[in-house]
Order: structure tokens, then C-alpha cells, then sequence
């Protein structure tokens, strides 16, 4: 059985594994909670679900430093 995505796929939407896995996870959370499906894809795993997002592009992910919000110098 061939998986799709693969992880090299989905490497080209991440700056590494560790943001890959992380937002992986997040989103197939939101997804097992009652998030609607951003992908065509007909399957039931939240994480296979998220993978696809990811690969579609649908879910862009970002490091934590681009979600940091700058503090303000005083």
C-alpha cells in the first residue's frame, strides 16, 4: 500500500519535519472536533484529511517565529 502524500511531499509545504508534524496534528484535531474538510479527498483519518489540506495548499503553515507578535519597546 502506497501512502499519498508522502512525507517528502509534504516537506515542500514546511521548513522541516518538526513544523510539519505539528501542524499536521493541529489541524486533524480541529478536523476530529468537527472542523469542516478543506480537501475533495473521501477518507475518515483526521491526519490523512490534514495531509491532504497540506499538500493541496489549502492549509499554509508557519514557523513560530512568524507568529510571534513583536513586543513593543517602551
Amino acid at each position: 500500500m502506497i501512502v499519498k502524500p508522502t512525507v517528502n511531499d509534504l516537506l515542500n509545504h514546511a521548513e522541516n519535519r518538526f513544523t510539519l508534524v505539528i501542524a499536521t496534528s493541529r489541524r486533524a484535531r480541529q478536523i476530529a472536533e468537527g472542523d469542516q474538510k478543506l480537501t475533495e479527498v473521501d477518507e475518515e483519518s483526521p491526519v490523512t484529511l490534514a495531509a491532504n489540506e497540506i499538500n493541496e495548499g489549502k492549509i499554509e503553515i508557519y514557523s513560530e517565529e512568524e507568529n510571534e507578535v513583536p513586543e513593543e519597546n517602551e
